[in-house]
């Protein structure tokens, strides 16, 4: 018999245990004394290290729309406590220290959340897509990533307009389930965000130039079915390249992906028997 955690016991004891985990949080960075990243400037740093833009209202299953309405709101109120952030030598980067505990007071919404592998609903959700694309730009650096959770294994939903490989995403919640990365260079960093009503708008600028560029592909992705089971497979590598001469100088695995599809794959989909 499959042994009952007491956060399952009725919603009450998962508020209990959840709260508990926050103050365990604030307990150990307390006691840890990071130095977290808390200097905000409107003044942008001058070299532009990388870019990109995330739709906001993308097509996930039969997920409510509606949510993905609320999601714009909730990340219009969240970049705003990011944008202009300075990671400088030393300091540590933390989604939760930023933004904060999302409220309803705060003028949050209901927001697609990811629960027990399932997707839910909860006030502030949708900041993954956040914390998905701070952890798209800091790939493309020499940051140093020191807090990142991923979902667990599974795709949830097929894909729509994909521009960054399978398998590079987030899993964020308030506050002991973070992202969190580390300045361990000589180099100052910033986060330029904003929201501009359609995309999520996102730029990592540094102090000076780096001497390498980054370049992150998916390779040997395929869908699989084992024990009548489906997955998604492949791997992320992050190609590190010489700035002058061109030249790869290291090429790291960064990720593994052998994700169960909870979705219906297309009929186009060609799956792999596996025995």
């Amino acid at each position: 018999m499959k042994r009952i955690l007491f956060c399952e016991i009725c919603p009450f004891a998962y508020r209990l245990s959840t709260e508990k985990e926050i103050l365990k949080r604030h307990l150990q960075d307390t006691l840890h004394k990071t130095h977290f990243a808390h200097v905000r400037t409107e003044t942008s740093l001058p070299v532009v290290v990388y870019r990109h833009n995330s739709l906001i209202r993308r097509r996930l299953g039969n997920v409510n729309m509606q949510l993905q309405e609320n999601k714009a709101t909730n990340l219009a109120l969240a970049v705003k406590h990011i944008d202009g952030l300075l990671i400088r030598p030393g300091e540590t980067f933390s989604v939760w220290k930023q933004v904060g505990r999302t409220t309803r007071r705060k003028g949050y919404k209901e927001g697609l959340t990811i629960a027990k592998g399932q997707p839910s609903q909860g006030i502030g959700g949708g900041l993954c897509q956040l914390s998905n694309l701070i952890h798209w730009l800091v790939l493309h650096s020499d940051l140093t990533i020191t807090e990142h959770h991923h979902h667990d294994g599974l795709d949830l939903f097929p894909d729509f307009g994909r521009q960054i490989p399978f398998g590079t995403g987030t899993s964020i919640s308030y506050n002991y389930i973070d992202y969190r990365v580390k300045n361990n260079t000589a180099n100052t960093y910033q986060l330029r965000l904003h929201v501009d009503g359609e995309y999520l708008c996102g730029e990592l600028h540094a102090a000076e130039v780096l001497p390498h560029t980054f370049h992150i592909h998916a390779e040997n992705e395929f869908f699989s079915r084992e024990q009548g089971v489906v997955y998604r497979n492949g791997q992320v590598y992050r190609d590190i390249i010489d700035r002058t001469t061109g030249q790869v100088l290291k090429s790291q695995l960064i990720r593994t992906n052998h994700a169960r599809v909870m979705y219906d794959c297309p009929p186009d989909v060609i799956i792999r028997e596996i025995k």
